[in-house]
């Protein structure tokens, strides 16, 4: 479980390490902070993309084997990312580490599918998240002190020798270390076709497309919203955005609690009314201090209601659960790809508070479609599964 948290850790750094940085390098780069959100979406959109085809390599492989590769990939892009001398380049390098960074948190999920049942699955993946919510609790005042003190290069630099010190303790174990493979799967789009032609299915897949699109996407740009409204540095910046991972660990570190008081469905409204309410309080409260407060009532939120999805897509399909689980990865980051170039249009038309208000009412109406679909399949007992 070690290993599997350290890769998703680093997976989830270099998602959110670029938020507190993106100010700093339209700086450099001289261009706005509406063209810099190209380095959002250079991200997730590699990282969404290329599920298609190590969803079908874990199962055929071994999905610790997919893993090492994965390390060994982001561990030279995010040097590249260091190295880069433009916009364009840099926008390169991070689809790159997207890519690669996409055989880490999806196929470490995949993994606990495997050796955990159902009913213990939630608990088992919010202990595996605890990896995430670091990654989502020290991004901030890393990348925000890093930028202030040593530039945003070394940022990335960090994160590829991180990178490259996983990959070689995993090598190392790899050989003692179950890892299920069947020989027989491959790269076949069809075997994603039940996911298409079983209805149910095919509306979790759209919702998790919803998901991604409206709940992440003001995420990366809260940082550039405090430093343009407030004057903060960045350092400061990255502290605030560190509240994020603290709400998230109330989640993760009594996952197994929280589903037990709630169910699904009671997590899921409960998701989406923190994280609503948290976007209301940020724009109705204008002072900075109060954004630590929504940060983690944002961590919460989110967290709350995604691991509902998380767990329900291991299920999707059991006997080739690495490739299920990349197509709804792959419709997540799709999502938060659309939503941030969606989000950096509507900063550009409507204003930072505006386009926060739109994410707002995206939340609400994802919440209670997820919901009802929950209710619908479980009879009305969202514990039933």
């Amino acid at each position: 479980m070690g290993l599997l948290a350290a890769a998703g850790f680093l997976s989830s750094a270099g998602a959110r390490i670029v938020d507190p940085l993106l100010a700093v390098i339209a700086h450099d780069f001289r261009v706005s902070i509406p063209e810099v959100s190209v380095l959002v979406a250079a991200f997730t959109l590699p990282y969404g993309l290329n599920q298609l085809l190590l969803g079908p390599l874990g199962d055929r492989f071994g999905k610790l084997r997919v893993m090492l590769g994965a390390l060994a990939g982001y561990a030279v892009a995010t040097l590249g990312c260091a190295l880069a001398g433009d916009l364009s380049s840099l926008t390169v390098m991070r689809a790159v580490a997207g890519a690669s960074s996409a055989g880490l948190i999806p196929v470490s999920l995949a993994y606990i599918g495997d050796a955990v049942p159902y009913a213990e699955r939630q608990a088992t993946v919010g202990r595996f998240l605890n990896g995430v919510v670091l990654a989502q609790m020290i991004a901030g005042p890393v990348g925000g002190l890093f930028s202030d003190y040593l530039g945003w290069r070394a940022v990335f630099l960090l994160l590829s020798v991180s990178a490259l010190v996983v990959a070689v303790t995993l090598a190392v174990r790899l050989p003692a270390l179950p890892d299920r493979r069947q020989p027989t799967t491959g790269f076949d789009l069809r075997r994603y076709a039940p996911l298409v032609i079983d209805p149910r299915m095919r509306l979790l897949l759209l919702l998790t497309l919803a998901e991604g699109a409206v709940m992440a996407g003001s995420f990366p740009f809260l940082a550039p919203y405090l430093h343009d409204a407030f004057g903060l540095d960045y350092g400061t910046v990255g502290l605030v955005l560190a509240c994020f991972g603290l709400g998230a660990f109330g989640y993760t570190r009594f996952a197994g609690r929280w589903i037990a008081a709630f169910g699904e469905i009671g997590l899921v409204l409960l998701g989406g009314a923190v994280m609503t309410g948290a976007l209301a309080l940020g724009m109705l409260v204008h002072r900075w201090q109060v954004f630590a407060l929504v940060e983690a009532m944002l961590g919460f939120g989110y967290f709350t209601l995604h691991a509902v999805l998380q767990a329900r897509s291991t299920e999707m399909l059991p006997q080739t659960r690495a490739t299920s689980v990349a197509a709804f990865i792959f419709m997540l980051f799709m999502g938060q790809a659309l939503g941030a170039l969606a989000t950096g249009a509507n900063i550009g038309l409507l204003g930072y508070a505006g386009a926060f208000w739109v994410q707002a009412a995206g939340i609400v109406v994802v919440a209670l479609w997820l919901a009802a679909l929950l209710r619908h399949s479980t009879g009305g007992d969202s514990r039933a599964r």
